[in-house]
């Protein structure tokens, strides 16, 4: 988005057509193509190349990563396009991401590469890591007005949307878990989608609600309810619970923190619940104190034993707390590891279910210092930042809400770092959507030539 120092403070509802032809009035080529990258970007990563994939065969996972060469080629030239556009129109913008603290981070990705247990699938991963990442950080500034990069959003939400309920309509064998699924046969009913799982869909449905929400604020007042109600029932019968707990509750959150002045009170407010659910879970399994809390409490904080997986995770940790095992090689052979008597089944996780504790095995304790530094803590003040210059208010809420449900839903689910996975990708985007207004006003629409 072009910034300026005018303000959207009123925009007019319109049906989503006449918005798109007013917007295909008023752009030029180029921006008809920036417009484009970012749709096509939003697509990639919610739809993916390889949508509705069939749980009930067991060539699955080799169908998925045969076609992961496609994934390389198509994100990383969508990637250097938006790099290539970005330069063109906002250098301004990409020179505020040049900072001591975001060269260290990329610094220390490329040591912790080079001294990964397992290089070659390192230095792949982060590769497309890379690509998707920068995608979501320039997204932002790919549509030349906000009014752009709604329809950008609300289009590719929509067409997800109808997707997914296509699919649990026409083939549910595809878009709905069943008792004939190879890998959890015990999720059966529980709606997918285009996903490979439930817990793909559920965050991602979370997140669509707070687009339609958003969109119902700044005036869309057909695209914004339709996208917030479906992605809500779809929500509902994904059956995922820690996204349907946490969907309201980060919401009630994020306002709360809106109307909050001090910086130090928001602090609290997103902080301090996040830091005793890290405790309640992961913490438990490394203090008997906090384990005999957990016992005595009315649900189960372990997400039925969970604490294995924990205790086997905090091992690895110990063993490389510096350098890490590398980015992204730690889960894939950990078979042979020796795990506590009776937890032997936690070598078959696909990852430790925290990704906070997940960076410290795989980036180790100054990578994820590095992480908590860039994408927990310097978010907020941005967000503060945002609202003392009156800076597109109802955009700075979706940002601050997306990266608030990241941060909470990190607490069961890995995500961040994570190359193309859909939560990740809002989370960045949302973490730069908030950095950008800190520092720039975006522009509500274009004038018209005279």
């Amino acid at each position: 988005m072009d910034r300026s120092a005018a303000d959207m403070t009123d925009v007019e509802a319109r049906s989503f057509g006449h918005a798109i032809r007013h917007e295909l009035a008023t752009l030029n080529v180029m921006q008809m193509a920036r417009c484009l990258v970012a749709m096509v970007a939003l697509l990639l990563v919610l739809v993916t190349l390889n949508p509705f994939p069939d749980l009930r065969s067991e060539d699955v996972a080799i169908v998925g990563s045969g076609r992961m060469a496609l994934d390389y080629i198509t994100f990383g030239l969508l990637a250097a396009v938006a790099v290539l556009f970005a330069l063109a129109t906002d250098a301004p913008s990409l020179k505020t991401l040049v900072t001591p603290l975001h060269l260290c981070f990329v610094g220390w990705m490329l040591i912790n590469v080079v001294f990964s247990e397992s290089r070659e699938v390192s230095i792949q991963r982060f590769v497309l890591a890379a690509s998707v990442t920068s995608l979501a950080v320039l997204l932002p500034l790919l549509p030349p007005t906000q009014r752009s990069f709604n329809l950008c959003l609300g289009g590719a939400a929509l067409v997800l949307l109808v997707l997914c309920y296509l699919g649990v309509v026409l083939a549910p064998q595809y878009a709905i878990h069943t008792a004939l699924d190879i890998a959890e046969p015990m999720l059966a009913g529980d709606w997918r989608g285009t996903f490979g799982h439930k817990n793909g869909a559920s965050p991602v449905m979370t997140i669509l609600v707070y687009v339609g929400i958003y969109l119902s604020a700044v005036g869309s007042f057909v695209m914004g309810p339709a996208i917030a109600v479906l992605a809500g029932i779809f929500l509902i019968f994904t059956g995922g619970k820690t996204s349907s707990v946490l969907c309201l509750a980060i919401y009630a959150l994020a306002s709360l923190v809106y109307v909050t002045r001090s910086l130090w009170l928001k602090r609290i407010i997103c902080f301090a619940p996040l830091i005793v659910m890290n405790l309640l879970t992961v913490g438990s399994v490394a203090s008997p104190a906090l384990s005999s809390i957990t016992r005595v409490l009315p649900v189960d904080p372990t997400f039925t034993g969970r604490s294995d997986i924990w205790e086997f995770a905090l091992s690895a940790v110990a063993e490389k707390p510096i350098i890490g095992h590398g980015y992204a090689a730690f889960w894939d052979d950990v078979s042979e590891r020796q795990t506590a008597k009776g937890a032997e089944w936690a070598v078959s996780a696909a990852h430790s279910h925290n990704s906070y504790l997940d960076l410290a095995i795989t980036i180790g304790l100054p990578g994820l210092l590095l992480v908590i530094l860039i994408f927990v803590l310097a978010p907020l003040r941005n967000f503060q930042a945002t609202q003392a210059h009156n800076r597109s208010n109802a955009l700075g809420k979706l940002f601050l809400t997306i990266w608030l449900f990241g941060l909470y839903f990190g607490t069961t689910e890995t995500f961040l770092l994570e190359r193309q996975n859909p939560v990740w990708f809002m989370f960045a985007l949302a973490v730069a959507g908030l950095h950008f207004l800190a520092r720039f006003q975006c522009i509500a629409q274009m004038e018209p030539d005279r």
